[in-house]
């Protein structure tokens, strides 16, 4: 069953501690995985955000730090698309954003198992210029990596839909535009644009932050 609202469907029941814990999960997720992230792009010696994607901070004697921060960010992200599905069931968009944020948060956690190869200088000592062989785990690291961000870029998508037909033209705008964000980051990156280490993480951090903007909103509306 559910209960209907002007422009609003909330499913009964819903509004369970386990939910709004779920919730937490993706309101943690986006502002850990920034912090944890860009603290370490800026203080590792020979890592340049202009040059190095952040899933080059899994390399070298501190790349624990990075592995456990995909892996826990992950987890959380997970947890919060089953709060979100709960939440979103029976609204337009409530299947299937809630299951492609899911998908994200385990290709994050994949790319804690999956690392990404050394390569431009970093970790220091390692040579200059793009690696001339790639390894079955940075392999592995790049399929994850493509899917999480396919993932993520649809589901902001589909959360501008649901928040259009819900009657919320600011969310349904932001939602879009966080996923146009992260589409074009993504893009200039796999280009070789310049600086397409940072478009990609300006991409993605805008896209996992409205995402626990979101999974925020929803829980502040359980009652």
């Amino acid at each position: 069953m559910t209960t209907v609202q002007p422009g609003i469907v909330t499913p009964v029941g819903s509004a369970t501690p386990a939910t709004r814990v779920l919730l937490a999960g993706s309101v943690i997720s986006a502002p850990l995985f920034a912090v944890v992230s860009l603290a370490q792009a800026f203080t590792r010696e020979g890592f340049d955000l202009m040059r190095h994607p952040l899933s080059m901070l899994s390399t070298g004697d501190l790349g624990w730090l990075q592995m456990a921060n995909f892996l826990v960010s992950g987890a959380l992200t997970v947890a919060g698309a089953i709060g979100l599905r709960r939440v979103m069931r029976g609204t337009p968009g409530g299947t299937w954003a809630p299951r492609l944020i899911l998908v994200s948060g385990v290709a994050m956690a994949a790319a804690a198992v999956f690392v990404m190869d050394p390569g431009d200088g970093f970790p220091v000592g390692t040579p200059l210029g793009q690696p001339t062989a790639m390894s079955w785990h940075g392999l592995m690291h790049m399929v994850a990596g493509s899917i999480g961000f396919t993932a993520l870029i649809v589901a902001c998508f589909i959360l501008g839909r649901h928040f259009s037909r819900t009657g919320r033209a600011g969310f349904a705008v932001a939602s879009r535009l966080s996923g146009l964000v992260f589409a074009l980051g993504d893009g200039w990156a796999m280009s070789g644009g310049y600086a397409g280490s940072l478009t990609l993480c300006v991409g993605a951090i805008t896209a996992m932050v409205w995402v626990a903007v979101v999974a925020a909103d929803k829980r502040a509306a359980l009652r």
